[in-house]
């Protein structure tokens, strides 16, 4: 695999579905956060995927919890920080808008609504427009969330509105309960669709977090891990964020792929100048 790019590993520790109960694992306060960074950049992780909680664990999209956990990552390393601007099922848009005046390199934009277990994720043209201009104002550069292959189709119209220009990194989010099931065959599908020169990566849900990995690092793309998306290393067996981003890094050197490092990441996505 000598002639792929370097991987990315994206670690998304928190989301906003996991409660504390559920694991003793989740970093859900802004110290925990910087330590989760620490631990796993040292294991082979580019990118941390950004969502913040209250003390007691509930979901926030304030901006002064947000600016706490990026004070706290960034004293931890070097690790490219990306705010989700999804937050949490019924937050408002000038929530989920609010913490990009923090100016993360990064931020998520989801391009479409999508069922999500039995609620409904919203992300109609209006949000996503609105969600565009501030990171635009911001100079935050987006990472698109497709849910459902209609989502690229969004993605284009944002495009031809001028909203944003390709090419662009780009998540699959495969095994969300009511989005695209999360198979090689949906995966290549997708990929086939992409817009010319976009790079991209995959979250499975679940237990479709390796299957998804191992196609990823075959395919040439990048890799998103972590506990929002599956709590479990093996059946039975609580994982830590740090566990599921050091079996990449093995499973990828197994297979001849390097890992890039968060610099390397950087102008892989055009974070930066080569």
């Amino acid at each position: 695999m000598s002639g792929m790019d370097p991987l990315v590993i994206t670690c998304a520790p928190v989301g906003a579905e996991v409660r504390p109960d559920q694991t003793p694992y989740l970093p859900y306060t802004p110290q925990l956060l910087g330590e989760a960074a620490k631990a796993v950049r040292e294991a082979g992780a580019s990118i941390i995927h950004v969502h913040c909680r209250n003390d007691d664990g509930t979901n926030t999209h304030s901006v002064a919890r947000f600016r706490e956990a990026y004070d706290a990552i960034r004293a931890s390393g070097d690790l490219i920080v990306q705010f989700s601007t999804g937050g949490a099922i019924g937050m408002t848009l000038q929530e989920r808008g609010s913490v990009l005046e923090l100016r993360p390199e990064m931020a998520t934009l989801t391009c479409g609504s999508v069922n999500f277990g039995d609620d409904i994720f919203e992300n109609s043209f209006p949000i996503m427009r609105q969600l565009l201009k501030k990171m635009n104002e911001f100079g935050v550069r987006p990472e698109l969330e497709i849910f459902d292959k209609g989502h690229l189709s969004n993605a284009r119209r944002l495009a031809k509105e001028r909203l944003l220009s390709f090419p662009q990194h780009v998540d699959f989010v495969l095994g969300v309960p009511g989005g695209l099931e999360a198979t090689v065959a949906n995966l290549c599908d997708l990929v086939d669709d992409l817009p010319e020169g976009c790079t991209w990566s995959v979250a499975g849900i679940g237990k479709k977090q390796l299957p998804m990995s191992l196609a990823a690092i075959a395919m040439g793309g990048h890799v998103r891990v972590g506990l929002e998306d599956n709590l479990h290393y093996s059946r039975g067996r609580l994982a830590r964020n740090e566990e599921l981003v050091a079996r990449v890094v093995r499973l990828a050197t197994e297979a001849g792929r390097t890992i890039a490092t968060p610099d390397r990441a950087r102008r892989m996505l055009g974070l930066t100048a080569e």
